[in-house]
């Protein structure tokens, strides 16, 4: 019989709200997370609309959102939710491993992306790096990722401010931790995104996934 969890518990636990549509997916994820020591699932959402609606009154710091669902599907809500709590973490969930729907989710501001069908997902472990921050993506998408070709490496400093970047610092955020200047972060992130051949900030996070600079499953 399962122990009963304390206050404390929960007041110390990363909190989850899980959002799909279909029940028996619901269902097997909160049996996996139910296992996880750090881990305590708040609630259930069966789309969208409720996902905002229950973000609101239970305040989760990771969601892990299916994208294809009736009514208001995952991407929308992802945007409402994070201009509503910009500091809560939302991992994507999907059958979809093409790179453009790993963009699509990065520029609405998920901080990872997972495939319903890896069965090699530690999905608990996933969690906690989502919780703490990171950047986590399932390995397979990585095989549906061409390297670009003629782009110069980056120098070292350029990589440290990429990684700043991939962790949502803002330019004046890099600049305070590295004691440069707003405008020579600002050109350094110009470099960057010129030498990877990019326009986007998304576009960066595909580039740091081709070459590894992100975490994986």
């Amino acid at each position: 019989m399962k122990a009963e969890r304390s206050p404390a518990h929960f007041a110390a636990a990363i909190t989850v709200l899980l959002v799909d549509d279909h029940v028996l997916v619901r269902r097997a994820f909160r049996r996996i997370l139910d296992d996880e020591a750090q881990i305590t699932v708040v609630g259930e959402a069966s789309d969208g609309v409720e996902a905002v609606r229950m973000v609101c009154d239970l305040k989760p710091r990771v969601v892990l959102m299916d994208w294809v669902m009736p009514n208001m599907n995952g991407l929308v809500a992802t945007k409402k939710i994070l201009q509503a709590f910009p500091e809560m973490k939302v991992l994507m969930l999907s059958m979809h491993s093409s790179v453009s729907w790993v963009r699509k989710a990065i520029e609405a501001g998920a901080r990872g992306y997972i495939l319903k069908d890896d069965a090699d997902l530690d999905l608990g472990s996933t969690i906690k790096r989502i919780a703490a921050g990171d950047l986590v993506f399932t390995p397979r998408l990585f095989k549906e990722s061409g390297e670009r070709s003629g782009r110069r490496k980056l120098t070292t400093r350029e990589l440290e401010i990429l990684q700043l970047i991939l962790n949502g610092k803002s330019n004046k955020e890099i600049a305070a931790h590295l004691n440069l200047s707003a405008n020579t972060v600002g050109a350094h992130r110009s470099r960057i995104m010129n030498a990877v051949g990019v326009r986007k900030t998304a576009d960066l996070v595909v580039y740091a996934m081709r070459k590894r600079l992100v975490n994986i499953v």
